[in-house]
């Protein structure tokens, strides 16, 4: 079934460890740094300025893109809908992820996606433009971007309304 008006908002995780920094031993592991939450917390608040309030949130099962997206519900006092999906995850699978939004009862209206490039711009590219090497993005650690979909589908179904990054989305706080 394909979902009528949505908006959709990508957001890639926050600033993370280097590999081998930290007490990770594994990319999955890699938690956000000091810095990265405080800036997180910036732009959650900044969107909360725009009045940005997903009815729901999914994130990569990655740690430090669980933890973006964690900050981000608890600053907009979203916790309850904060979801984890291997879609988002290291590999991506970009079809099952649009399945998945697709078999959402109801439909939502305004979804927030949180995880990784290059998978973040490649899926932004693929909703905007279609199967097309000739869209380059990218997310900025931190950067958001929204889309209008009038009707979810796999490829060509959106229209890139912004991509701010992470240094404008903090000034709004």
């Amino acid at each position: 079934m394909i979902v009528q008006g949505m908006k959709l908002y990508l957001m890639r995780h926050g600033i993370a460890e280097v590999l081998g920094t930290g007490a990770a031993r594994h990319d999955r592991d890699r938690a956000l740094t000091a810095a990265g939450e405080k800036r997180v917390r910036e732009i959650a608040r900044g969107l909360r300025r725009l009045g940005f309030k997903p009815e729901v949130i999914l994130t990569s099962p990655l740690r430090r893109a669980r933890q973006t997206a964690e900050l981000v519900a608890e600053t907009l006092g979203l916790e309850d809908r904060l979801e984890e999906t291997a879609a988002l995850g290291v590999p991506p699978d970009s079809a099952a992820l649009i399945r998945q939004l697709q078999k959402r009862r109801p439909p939502p209206r305004a979804v927030l996606l949180v995880g990784h490039e290059p998978h973040l711009s490649e899926l932004t590219a693929w909703l905007i433009a279609g199967p097309s090497t000739a869209v380059a993005l990218t997310f900025k650690k931190g950067g958001v971007a929204r889309l209008d979909v009038p009707a979810l589908e796999a490829g060509r179904c959106a229209t890139l309304e912004w991509l701010l990054p992470p240094r404008v989305l903090r000034r709004l706080d």
